[in-house]
């Protein structure tokens, strides 16, 4: 009888072990609620929150200050909370996560995700960051486990929203706000992040390793572009020209460094850098930094870098085009004229033909071409 009661009960131990090892059943979320997320990138942070979604099924004005959505801390009778704030949405933790460091309403908050609970008020409501973010609820929410609070106002909403959401809002550069929105109430709150100094960090991380000299220029201009951290910029520059391991000296590298140089005010040194560069570029290339002479309001330096591009390459419409660009910008409409009809002359497709036909029709009206 012994061996029959200990047979029995290895064999009730070793089936449920091997039920437990099954993936439980896939059902939709419990009470009519709507599984859902958001996600939005500030610069490179990521911010992205995980949430349940109850619905006002009818109960417009018995939202707020009822068991739906509690004001302040309760006793909600289960789990081993005493004093549980709302949990912000429905069923489990509803959760915010940001993938670098933030702050939120100017309170510093470090990467990670958070279980994300409200201690609800009439006027005013306290946001909870809580450094649990795997609970069922507010159920079990400890004061102590408390990341950040910060204290927000609510809005008032001219129509209902019949599902809670979370939504973004009034982003810029380095901000957005995150409102909560259910039923005719709004609870807004703001993420700012240093998009500028975490894009950097972001570029020497990637820097840290062996890397083709194309993915320094994005770097390069990147803070040419955001006149951020130049002399680091000037380093990466460098390092794409010359260094030992994918370093090469070509246009597109020695044209980053001299970006770097005007913008770093050394103009006199950039234009010595593409003295090196020109020779080195495509027909394309040349005719591109001609172009951007042209724009920076340096036409003679222009006519200087598409004569060359001219004399190499005396049979493409593209370096007469050059020129005759060159000469409308010193106002010698004339010659600007004469190699614009004969780059017409050389263009192949209807694309070029019209585009420079275009620019001929302007010039003889007397409308500037740059």
């Amino acid at each position: 009888m012994k061996r029959i009661v200990y047979t029995l009960v290895c064999f009730i131990l070793f089936t449920q072990n091997a039920f437990s090892q099954v993936m439980p059943v896939t059902r939709e979320p419990y009470g009519g609620n709507k599984r859902a997320w958001v996600a939005e990138q500030i610069g490179v942070v990521k911010v992205e929150i995980s949430y349940n979604r109850p619905g006002v099924k009818g109960r417009e004005g018995k939202i707020w200050n009822t068991s739906l959505a509690h004001y302040g801390f309760v006793d909600l009778g289960h789990g081993t909370s005493t004093a549980c704030p709302w949990r912000a949405g429905a069923n489990e933790n509803t959760t915010i996560s940001f993938s670098h460091p933030v702050t939120v309403e100017g309170k510093i908050i470090t990467a990670g995700t958070y279980g994300f609970f409200i201690s609800l008020g009439e006027e005013e409501s306290t946001l909870i960051f809580s450094k649990v973010n795997n609970s069922w609820g507010s159920f079990y929410y400890d004061a102590g486990e408390d990341a950040l609070r910060v204290t927000v106002k609510y809005i008032k909403l001219a129509e209902s929203v019949e599902w809670l959401k979370y939504e973004f809002l009034n982003q810029t550069e380095n901000s957005a706000t995150v409102a909560l929105m259910w039923e005719k109430r709004m609870i807004p709150f703001t993420i700012e992040a240093d998009t500028k100094k975490l894009q950097l960090e972001a570029f020497k991380k990637d820097f840290r390793t062996t890397r083709n000299y194309y993915d320094f220029l994005v770097g390069i201009y990147w803070c040419v572009e955001n006149n951020y951290e130049l002399e680091q910029a000037l380093a990466w520059a460098d390092r794409a020209i010359s260094f030992r391991v994918m370093g090469e000296k070509n246009f597109r590298t020695l044209q980053a460094k001299a970006s770097v140089l005007d913008k770093m005010g050394r103009h006199e040194e950039a234009r010595a850098v593409m003295a090196e560069a020109t020779p080195l570029g495509t027909m394309v290339e040349v005719h591109g930094y001609g172009r951007q002479l042209l724009n920076q309001q340096l036409p003679h330096e222009a006519l200087k870098i598409f004569k060359a591009n001219y004399d190499k390459y005396p049979n493409e419409n593209y370096t007469h085009v050059g020129l005759g660009r060159a000469y409308a910008a010193l106002g010698d409409t004339k010659k600007a004229l004469r190699y614009m009809k004969s780059g017409l002359a050389l263009a192949t497709d209807d694309v070029s033909r019209a585009t420079i036909e275009a620019m001929v029709k302007k010039l003889e009206q007397g409308i500037k071409i740059n």
